[in-house]
């Protein structure tokens, strides 16, 4: 049994192995037949166009998620079934639409007749395909090379390392149509709106954040253990110590009150000027739910602070909140 279990591992590595290779080998012959896809695609969407996704087999199915990352970043496209679109289902292309045929021999039959199809429509045509010189790419009006070394498979014959690189091509066209695009985190949202990622772009400080009686705030004279009188109360790990003015001047912690303990019981009588944290991290109210999680993942803090314009506290943001939130 241990035999076979490290026999399947070193396959599983020379799959990896091959398909590393794969992606390497077309990563180096990237030129500028990528450059000029991303900006006719940048052209189809600047004119209300659409991309068309086609394939047949296994490289349809690595179309439907190439089509799923694009509308994902805003960018409507449409994966055409080839059996169906020969049945009716070409209504879906308009003419000024991209078409992204993907074929790793270039010479599938249904796809052929599909291609001759669409050229009855005003459209560009763009191939993902392993064969320059196929009938695909002499049909196409922009070859993007995804040839690989060699397949994973032990006949060289199962798509796997061509898939992988089809894949890899579409994710990496999808990314430069979104900077061509300048599309932002806001736009992103936009298109996300339920799960972690969306609520994380969607959601802001002020509605994370614990106030009222749950944000204890108290002047920098207090002693303390006034304070930790103030923290209970809130069932807050944390004050927030101000100026007489309500500006945020430090905070103190659990941590540190432990932190002082160890010298003795003293601490306790002490003013929280001498013993806070000065120039604590915090955040402002309007910034979105995704800096806050980078500001306690970076800073592994327990408590966050949100402030005002005046940098004011005016609410305070519980890493156990989090989750709840659905946020992590």
């Amino acid at each position: 049994m241990a035999t076979d279990s490290r026999s399947l591992l070193a396959l599983a590595r020379r799959v990896f192995d091959v398909e590393l290779a794969g992606l390497r080998a077309v990563r180096a012959r990237l030129d500028v037949n990528f450059v000029r896809a991303a900006e006719l695609l940048q052209q189809t969407y600047e004119r209300r166009g659409k991309l068309v996704v086609v394939g047949i087999g296994k490289s349809g199915n690595i179309g439907r998620k190439i089509a799923a990352t694009f509308n994902s970043t805003g960018a409507t496209t449409v994966l055409l079934d080839t059996l169906d679109a020969m049945h009716g289902d070409l209504g879906v292309l308009n003419d000024g639409d991209t078409v992204l045929a993907l074929s790793y021999s270039g010479e599938s039959e249904e796809l052929l007749a599909l291609i001759a199809a669409l050229k009855q429509f005003t459209v560009r045509i763009i191939a993902l395909t392993g064969s320059a010189r196929s009938s695909l790419a002499r049909q196409s009006d922009i070859v993007v090379d995804v040839r690989v070394p060699r397949e994973a498979c032990p006949f060289n014959l199962a798509p796997t390392a061509s898939t992988t690189a089809m894949l890899a091509l579409g994710d990496a066209l999808a990314m430069a149509l979104l900077r061509l695009r300048g599309f932002s985190e806001r736009d992103f949202a936009r298109y996300h709106p339920s799960g972690a990622i969306g609520r994380s772009l969607c959601l802001h400080a002020r509605d994370l954040m614990r106030t009222g009686r749950r944000l204890p705030v108290v002047p920098r004279t207090l002693s303390v253990q006034e304070a930790l009188l103030h923290m209970t109360r809130a069932k807050s790990g944390s004050v927030c110590v101000v100026a007489a003015s309500g500006r945020l001047l430090g905070v103190f912690t659990d941590g540190d009150l432990r932190r002082h303990m160890a010298h003795g019981s003293e601490v306790l009588a002490q003013p929280l000027s001498k013993v806070m944290t000065r120039r604590p991290v915090a955040v402002r109210e309007d910034a979105p739910a995704m800096e806050v999680l980078r500001i306690f993942r970076q800073h592994k803090i327990d408590d966050l602070i949100v402030l005002n314009a005046r940098r004011e506290p005016v609410g305070l943001i519980d890493s156990q909140d989090l989750p709840k939130l659905k946020l992590t």
